[in-house]
């Protein structure tokens, strides 16, 4: 691997750790907040069997850790390794440089950006392919071998997480609100990872049916510098052959290809879908001209 892409990885993880850091000095921990993942299971084993939080969280990292490692490969559990010392030592220097200072009392404002700053920081570090350890591990695992969308798992996971301590805490009026303000605060950083995992990966497809398809597919080509496939087909009524052109652009290419190709034929029938992800030569891969 280039090392200074491996550098950029490795701070990459720091910062978002820093940022997870962030949201639970500044948020999550003034306003009293629960939340699922590693540390919403220690809590319900804690009220089940009275085992120690801390035994928990540690026994639960360290087989997650190996589980990463054995499965997911060594880079992983290295930089999942970082995470692991890196968050504590992340939280108590925000915990001593803050000071107990409380930026808001609002609960619902601790919830929404408590949310943002932990999606903000899952993300980041999923995005260079490894994350914050325990919970996050087997949302990884499973999107390897299922290609399950590692947001939906986290949120089907922590919501549950959050059922069993509102099950716990039934009767208690002020501990069941929190629950309800714990599952509004896995909804937003549910949404947070889903959107930038994302960000920069989702792309508009359009396919063009048009009796000028050379032209449609020379102008793209050309003007817009993007790859075209001729799919061969033929038309519903008149069961004329025709070439059916492909391309996959971005968002901002989007309104100069429609111009394009109605200014070549004016009756063309265009067909606009986005697609999530996009990985070949001209967008995973940088892009390679052949003369």
């Amino acid at each position: 691997m280039n090392r200074r892409r491996f550098v950029l990885e490795i701070l990459t993880v720091i910062i978002g750790n820093f940022i997870y850091a962030a949201g639970i000095v500044l948020f999550i921990m003034p306003s009293g907040l629960i939340t699922g993942g590693t540390t919403g299971i220690a809590l319900c084993i804690y009220h089940l069997t009275g085992l120690p939080v801390s035994y928990f969280v540690f026994s639960f990292n360290v087989i997650m850790f190996f589980l990463g490692l054995f499965i997911l490969g060594k880079k992983f559990a290295f930089t999942t390794l970082i995470s692991t010392f890196c968050y504590p030592i992340a939280l108590e220097i925000l915990r001593n440089a803050w000071g107990g200072y409380t930026l808001t009392g609002d609960i619902l404002l601790c919830t929404v950006f408590g949310g943002i700053c932990i999606g903000t920081s899952i993300a980041l570090i999923i995005r260079v392919g490894s994350s914050t350890g325990g919970m996050d591990i087997p949302p990884l695992i499973l999107y390897k071998f299922f290609r399950i969308p590692v947001s939906i798992t986290l949120y089907i996971a922590d919501c549950i997480i959050l059922a069993l301590q509102a099950l716990l805490l039934k009767g208690m009026s002020e501990n069941g609100e929190k629950v309800l303000y714990g599952i509004l605060l896995v909804l937003t950083y549910t949404i947070i990872i889903d959107k930038l995992l994302m960000l920069g990966t989702s792309r508009m497809q359009i396919k063009v049916v048009s009796s000028k398809s050379e032209q449609v597919k020379a102008a793209i080509i050309s003007e817009v510098d993007r790859g075209v496939t001729l799919i061969h087909g033929k038309t519903g009524y008149l069961e004329n052959d025709t070439d059916i052109v492909l391309s996959v652009i971005s968002g901002r290419e989007l309104a100069k290809v429609e111009k394009l190709v109605h200014d070549i034929d004016e009756e063309a029938f265009v067909i606009i879908s986005r697609v999530s992800e996009v990985r070949g030569r001209g967008f995973s891969l940088g892009k390679k001209y052949i003369k």
